[in-house]
């Protein structure tokens, strides 16, 4: 099973290593192999919220996840993606922002940092968005419960995520252009570019969010009809009617998780700047690290194990919620990319350390439910 499931990840690792050292020698082997842990450590909580969407989808759709998805992954965000920021941020052609990469790395590490408030601004919203709608859901299962419970309250104000993220965008902004202007004002156009950039983070995440939830409502209406006729004919002593396939849901649930690891990978991205400036073992290194979170989300849906440990999903949203401040407040200040990385592991190490107990605690009491749970993890 678990070769099965890393196969191809292992694979990738073996060529992307090999091609290091064709490259640059046992020195690009080294920077590779950094930027591949990099990228999962920083992306981990990626795979624990991707898997509870993948999930939802049947066999054929996880496996478009590990190939066309991943293509998406490896060369749209890890390969393509930072070229692109160049070439729109230096007003160059496509070809003329390849050519920079590959013969002016300086030049172009230095782009690409200063294109950084606004990929900032786009992915913190985004990831803003998905924790803030996260934490104002009434959940049977709590996590911290002294902090969700009053939050899931508040969240029958309708449109608080949205006011709440608007909120945080301007505050940004506003401090950002204050910043800018202070150290005489060459960059205080980029308070506007923070501002656009974040809305339109925001934008994207409704629009993909939405259209997602309504054809996920649409599959629970029909999958709910097609249990009912089944039983209807099973009454009557008649042979079950297949069950639809739910194409549409499908595609925009996959949709929405492309655009939830695009806005994962812009920390990636970004963090690998500090470690290479270039682009060919950055695309290796951050493309073996893709390929492990993308194996490691189907491993976690086919072993059930968000069933299993079901604070996982909790640790990875607030993962989330600290990822998306990390990046708005990278928009003014540098934030070491281990802190970034250390932040989501620490969550989501709690969160499974409390998940374990709480399986215990449900073992010895003769497995009866508990609930809505639990109060806050306690400190060793």
């Amino acid at each position: 099973m678990l070769l099965k499931t890393f196969g191809w990840s292992f694979a990738v690792t073996a060529l992307g290593l090999v091609a290091a050292v064709f490259y640059g020698g046992w020195a690009a082997f080294g920077v590779v192999a950094i930027l591949s842990v990099l990228e999962i450590s920083l992306s981990f909580d990626n795979a624990v919220v991707n898997a509870g969407i993948l999930k939802k989808m049947n066999a054929f759709w996880q496996k478009i996840f590990l190939t066309i998805g991943i293509l998406i992954a490896v060369f749209g965000m890890r390969l393509v993606f930072p070229v692109v920021i160049v070439a729109v941020s230096a007003s160059l052609g496509p070809i003329e922002a390849v050519d920079l990469a590959l013969t002016d790395k300086d030049r172009y590490q230095e782009l690409v940092t200063d294109a950084h408030p606004s990929i900032a601004a786009f992915g913190g919203m985004f990831l803003l968005m998905i924790f803030l709608d996260f934490i104002f859901e009434d959940r049977d299962i709590k996590w911290l419960g002294w902090l969700e419970r009053p939050l899931a309250k508040l969240g029958k104000v309708d449109m608080l995520p949205v006011c709440i993220a608007l909120i945080v965008l301007l505050v940004s902004a506003i401090t950002f252009g204050a910043h800018a202007h202070q150290h005489g004002g060459t960059h205080a156009d980029k308070a506007e570019t923070v501002l656009l950039s974040g809305i339109a983070g925001l934008i994207t995440y409704l629009v993909v969010g939405g259209l997602s939830g309504f054809f996920e409502d649409k599959l629970e209406e029909e999958e709910e009809r097609e249990h009912e006729a089944e039983e209807a004919a099973e009454r009557a002593g008649k042979p079950k009617s297949a069950v639809k396939l739910a194409g549409k849901a499908a595609f925009f649930m996959f949709l929405y998780l492309e655009v939830l690891d695009a806005s994962f990978s812009f920390d990636g991205v970004i963090g690998a700047f500090a470690i290479t400036n270039d682009i060919v073992l950055m695309a290796l290194g951050l493309g073996i690290g893709a390929m492990y979170v993308r194996s490691l989300t189907v491993y976690l849906v086919r072993e059930g194990t968000l069933d299993d440990y079901v604070y996982l999903e909790h640790g990875a949203h607030y993962a989330i919620g600290a990822l998306a401040v990390v990046l708005l407040v990278t928009i003014q200040y540098e934030i070491n990319e281990f802190i970034t990385g250390m932040i989501g592991v620490v969550l989501i190490g709690a969160s499974f350390w409390s998940s374990v107990r709480r399986n215990k605690q449900l073992a010895a009491a003769g497995g009866e439910s508990e609930g809505e749970e639990t109060e806050a993890v306690p400190t060793a």
